[in-house]
């Protein structure tokens, strides 16, 4: 699944707690949001420059990115998959889980689990 394939992307730049949303039941346009976090803005740009890099490898097209120029968060449209990346802080704060807590969390593959990175 493509969606799996993005997380895998972004755990090689370490991505913390990588969340897979299915929101195809609340938009026509977008099937899965995926969610994640870094330690600092440095690792979100690093995890954003590692998709980007594996997609034009993989043949994925991307939409377009937007940031906020401080690198606490950047969004990377795929056309049917919103990427969320975040500092941990930003993303307790805007918390995209709990808002979209009616959506679908997609269980990761144990492949994918078993190198993920946890807050703790």
């Amino acid at each position: 699944m493509k969606a799996f394939k993005i997380v895998e992307f972004a755990l090689e730049k370490k991505a913390r707690n990588p969340v897979v949303l299915d929101v195809s039941q609340f938009f026509s346009l977008y099937d899965y949001f995926i969610v994640c976090s870094a330690e600092t803005g440095r690792q979100v740009r690093a995890i954003y420059e590692e998709i980007e890099k594996k997609c034009k490898e993989s043949n994925i097209d991307i939409h377009h990115f937007e940031d906020d120029h401080a690198c606490r968060w950047i969004l990377i449209d795929l056309f049917d998959i919103l990427i969320h990346i975040f500092v941990d802080e930003a993303r307790d704060f805007y918390n995209l889980e709990y808002l979209w807590r009616d959506a679908k969390k997609l269980q990761l593959p144990k492949k994918i689990k078993k190198s993920s990175f946890s807050i703790n």
